[in-house]
């Protein structure tokens, strides 16, 4: 137990396995982005949406993060937030984890 909601078990998972959940929702992204250059718009409009775009998304918790324990939590939520990660893939993570997950995803507790 621990009072930040998860143990050392869970934090050494974490960063286990944030390399690829990233990949995965940056192949996502790519597709998207793909989807957008490919459309019937002017070269222009593609270009001004795709750089747009990927502005937003490279502050994204799927894309690059700040490997912290204190941020860990916040982090989980954000890909969830996102739908980098579903909850079944937190499925390892201990029951502490995946309760203070649901706490704060059932009740908007803190930054979401």
């Amino acid at each position: 137990m621990s009072n930040q909601g998860f143990t050392e078990r869970d934090w050494k998972l974490f960063r286990k396995k944030i390399a690829g959940w990233q990949e995965s929702y940056m192949d996502r992204l790519c597709k998207e982005y793909i989807r957008i250059l490919s459309s019937g718009d002017d070269a222009s409009e593609r270009f001004w949406k795709i750089e747009k775009r990927i502005k937003k998304d490279q502050k994204r918790a799927g894309v690059q993060c700040e490997m912290s324990r204190s941020e860990m939590l916040f982090i989980v939520m954000e890909l969830l937030k996102d739908k980098a990660i579903t909850k079944d893939e937190l499925e390892e993570f201990s029951e502490e984890f995946k309760e203070t997950i649901r706490m704060f995803t059932e009740r908007k507790v803190g930054r979401y």
